[in-house]
């Protein structure tokens, strides 16, 4: 049973910094592409990147482009994602995803976690 839990969201100010982990139960983390994405209230989930079990590459939403960072460490079979320079517009609710090799759909998504930028 796979599972991925989040922390490090919380309350920052506008221009501030949060860090958030996924912490995945998963026995090969290495196979699996992850996945950030998030939820403002009365929106849609939104993609916000990905870094994928190939290569490490990442990609972005353009709206966090050059203020998000993801990573992963798969000795501890986390994935993290760095967010600087947080705008109001960044507060939601933010979810890790985890998808296996070159499966489409992600398949495993955890609880979230929330993120509220403070103007």
């Amino acid at each position: 049973q796979v599972q991925l839990v989040e922390s490090g969201g919380g309350l920052v100010q506008a221009g501030g910094s949060l860090r958030l982990s996924c912490a995945a139960s998963i026995r090969t983390f290495s196979s699996y592409t992850m996945g950030w994405f998030r939820q403002a209230p009365g929106k849609e989930r939104e993609f916000v990147g990905r870094v994928s079990w190939r290569d490490g590459s990442t990609a972005y939403a353009d709206s966090v482009k050059g203020r998000f960072t993801i990573s992963r460490d798969n000795a501890k079979n986390t994935v993290y994602l760095q967010m600087n320079n947080l705008r109001p517009e960044d507060t939601a609710v933010y979810y890790c995803a985890a998808k296996y090799f070159t499966t489409i759909q992600y398949n495993y998504w955890g609880q979230g976690t929330q993120v509220t930028v403070s103007s």
